[in-house]
């Protein structure tokens, strides 16, 4: 599979995921294929990919996960003198 778009992503992907991740998909199998994976190890970063910004809800409809403000929002502790 060559370098693809989004708008050249197979119909179920096109059909279960929102824009947004199907723009993260499509850039990351490509990325993926450019680093010498197969079809299927590419696929596999791509939805990993997606996964880390969204997830299947309750009605099967993939969605951005929400923001966890506590990982944003930590204080950092360091050593000193």
């Amino acid at each position: 599979m060559p370098d693809q778009a989004k708008n050249e992503l197979p119909e179920d992907i096109k059909q279960q995921l929102p824009e947004h991740a199907q723009q993260i998909f499509a850039a990351a199998l490509n990325a993926a294929q450019s680093d010498g994976l197969s079809e299927q190890g590419a696929r596999e970063v791509a939805w990993n990919s997606v996964k880390n910004e969204y997830e299947p809800g309750k009605d099967g409809k993939w969605q951005r996960k929400p923001e966890d403000p506590a990982i944003h929002n930590k204080s950092v502790t360091s050593g000193g003198n």
